[in-house]
């Protein structure tokens, strides 16, 4: 099944629609006691989501090209992201890629949606890049849990675009700031269930700026797999329901090419996962 946040006309309080071909359906119309927000379907775990599914067929459709997006997630319990997980990556940027994997939190201000506009002042930085990412997000507490028993714990999939200050990042010790400006963080627009994703290693994973493909890759070729991951963090800290790994970027970043090129004003950039989504954001320079 493949979930959405979408703005019902004149509103700027975003609900939960199941997506249903080319078309939109609003979720807490479809039963009483229905999920406005995709954290309340995932809290009701798998009786929930078989309740959605099996109402889905009654409600109103809306075309989805009319809709407007927020972000996949509106409020997840944290939100933890993976560097340096695809060796081309951590290579072009110069970086070591570590025996652990590199993991720091994004701010949950830098949340947005498909379509949306990111701006920052120029004066910040010049240095704004891309990252195409593979969004994991967790449906059932994950704590101590094996490579073997990991992907159990995931409710769903998720695109996510990564953008980064790489010049902030260079010059500050930790990386959450560069990456959570307002808007930074785009995601969606679309959720995908576990199901739809028989193997998360398996996933082609793409960017293209301004017309340009900049990343062309697999998620095959992830330093440490999606299961691997999860076991690494829930070894300390339980992975509560709604949180969202963001799973590392393969190579073709801006920053590494010569000449560099980076986010423009008025640029539009476009990351994708091949049977997940296509996300775009817009960006415009202040100043």
């Amino acid at each position: 099944m493949r979930f959405a946040h979408v703005f019902p006309p004149g509103s700027d309080d975003p609900r939960l629609v199941l997506v249903d071909g080319e078309d939109a359906v609003l979720v807490e119309e479809l039963f009483h006691g229905a999920p406005r927000y995709l954290e309340e379907l995932i809290a009701g775990g798998d009786a929930m989501l078989e309740q959605v599914r099996d109402a889905a067929g009654g409600g109103t459709r809306h075309p989805l090209v009319d809709q407007r997006y927020a972000s996949a997630l509106l409020t997840p319990p944290v939100i933890l992201a993976i560097g340096l997980n695809y060796a081309a990556h951590s290579s072009e940027l110069g970086l070591k890629t570590d025996s652990n994997p590199t993991v720091f939190v994004l701010w949950p201000n830098s949340l947005t949606g498909h379509d949306a506009t990111t701006t920052w002042p120029r004066s910040l930085s010049e240095s704004i890049d891309y990252e195409a990412e593979l969004g994991v997000i967790i449906g059932t507490p994950a704590k101590n849990v094996s490579p073997d028993d990991a992907l159990d714990h995931v409710w769903g999939y998720t695109v996510v675009n990564d953008i980064t200050a790489r010049d902030i990042q260079y010059s500050e010790a930790q990386w959450s700031r560069c990456k959570s400006f307002d808007g930074f963080t785009p995601t969606g627009p679309f959720v995908v269930t576990a199901d739809e994703v028989p193997d998360p290693q398996d996933l082609h994973i793409w960017t293209v700026l301004d017309g340009r493909t900049m990343q062309d890759a697999s998620t095959g070729q992830m330093v440490r797999t999606v299961a691997t991951l999860i076991s690494h963090l829930s070894s300390s800290v339980t992975l509560l329901p709604g949180t969202l790994i963001s799973t590392g970027s393969p190579g073709g970043a801006g920053y590494s090419r010569d000449p560099q090129v980076f986010l423009r004003d008025r640029s539009t950039v476009t990351v994708g996962i091949d049977g997940i989504g296509e996300l775009t954001t817009h960006c415009r320079i202040l100043g």
